[in-house]
């Protein structure tokens, strides 16, 4: 089993910036992809970003893209959610979530396993 506990959430001014963490335990972390996704209330869990086993490669969401930058440090089982020129609109639970695959996943369904998810409010 893997286990992943988000943190780094809070309440921000628009324009702040905050960066969220993804601690992994219980297997090989470097063997797995890993996505950072967001749901705001009354929608659905929607992708933000995602990053390979190790580091190379890395995607965004077109909301999240020059804003946004993941990245992971394997020595630390750590994913980091850089989120700066932050809006009222990324208002969200942010989740990391992890799966055994070599390259990233942008889909809810193709990840296993999830962390319980940090609140991040945007004021405006």
């Amino acid at each position: 089993q893997l286990q992943l506990v988000e943190s780094g959430g809070g309440l921000v001014q628009a324009g702040g910036s905050l960066r969220l963490s993804c601690v992994v335990s219980g297997r090989t972390f470097s063997s797995y992809s890993v996505g950072w996704f967001r749901q705001a209330p009354g929608k659905e869990r929607d992708f933000v970003a995602a990053v390979s086993w190790n580091g190379r490669n890395s995607d965004y969401a077109d909301s999240a893209k020059v804003r946004f930058t993941i990245s992971r440090d394997n020595a630390k089982n750590t994913v980091y959610l850089q989120m700066n020129s932050l809006k009222p609109q990324d208002t969200a639970v942010y989740y990391c979530a992890a799966d055994y695959y070599s390259d990233y996943k942008k889909r809810v369904q193709d990840y296993g396993y999830w962390g319980q998810g940090t609140q991040v409010t945007v004021s405006s």
